[in-house]
Parts: structure tokens; sequence; C-alpha cells
């Protein structure tokens, strides 16, 4: 393991990316620009100054995997002992990390044989109705805040460009 800082920056061969955002704000206008993801050797980071446990951590960069395709439908996961060897952790911290993951559908298990990654095409329909049921409770609590129809398609406008204004 070597570290940069009080972050852990941590290989596992063949499976883990390099993502970089890039936000910029120019007038309270939020421009992000995506990400950039390559696969083969990469990387996992453990934030230290991160609040959230290491698992969750875990979770995230899995779940960002899976989503975006880099880790494709039936690929195998390291094995616990496997992560948990080469990112220097209790495997119980791993285990627990893949039990979310396979409670949220973003992997399978097969006794005996491994945890694998779900197909995307479930991962982002079962997700795709998640968000939803979350916007239909957000823009019900702003008709209550008397937001417009018209400030929400503005709003909705400005994310297909990329941006959120944060001013309206």
């Amino acid at each position: 393991m070597t570290l940069a800082g009080s972050r852990g920056i941590l290989t596992v061969p063949s499976l883990i990316v390099h993502v970089i955002w890039e936000i910029t704000s120019i007038n309270g206008v939020f421009d992000i620009r995506g990400m950039s993801v390559q696969k083969g050797e990469g990387m996992i980071i453990i934030d230290y100054k991160d609040t959230r446990p290491i698992y969750e951590q875990i979770v995230e960069r899995f779940r960002m995997l899976i989503v975006n395709g880099i880790m494709e439908a039936d690929e195998r996961l390291p094995s616990v002992r496997t992560l948990a060897v080469e990112l220097s952790i209790n495997p119980n911290t791993i285990q627990r990390a893949y039990r979310e993951l396979e409670a949220e559908g973003y992997v399978y298990s097969m006794k005996g044989k491994g945890t694998f990654a779900s197909s995307t095409d479930f991962i982002h329909k079962s997700r795709a109705q998640e968000l939803l049921t979350e916007f239909d409770d957000v823009v019900e609590e702003l008709f209550v805040l008397d937001v417009t129809k018209e400030e929400l398609g503005c709003r909705m406008n400005n994310l297909k460009q990329g941006r959120l204004d944060v001013n309206g």
C-alpha cells in the first residue's frame, strides 16, 4: 500500500479505474464534465479523511464500476480475502460491502464460485425507478413551495446542457 498524504492509494489488478470529476463554477453555475475512466490496472482510493466508513467507500467504488459498465455483467469481483489483503483491511469490511452491494442488486453470489457483477440493464432499470420515485417526491414538495412548472423546465434544460444553476 502506498500513501499520498492521508489517502491510501491501493491497486487491484485489472479491475478498478481512475476517476476524475471536473466541476467548475462560474457565477453560481456548476458545470459537471463527467468522468475519465480506463479499464486495466487501476486504483481503489480509500480516503481516510472521509467521514464515511471504509465499507461504504468500497460499495460506492463498485457501484460506479458496475453502473458505468467498466465491470461487465457476470464479471467476477475479487474474493473477499484477496481484496482484503490487497487493501490491507479486515475481510469483514469487504464482506459487509459485498453484502450491501448484493442487497442493492449490484452483485450476486454463487456459493463456492464467488461474487459477480449483475446485468447493468437490471441495475439501470432498478436505479431509474428509485430515482423517479425520489424525483416525484421532490417535485411534489417543490409545487407545495410554489415553484412553477416554468422554473422546473428551465432547470431541466440546464441539466440537459450539463449545467446546474444554483441561483434558479
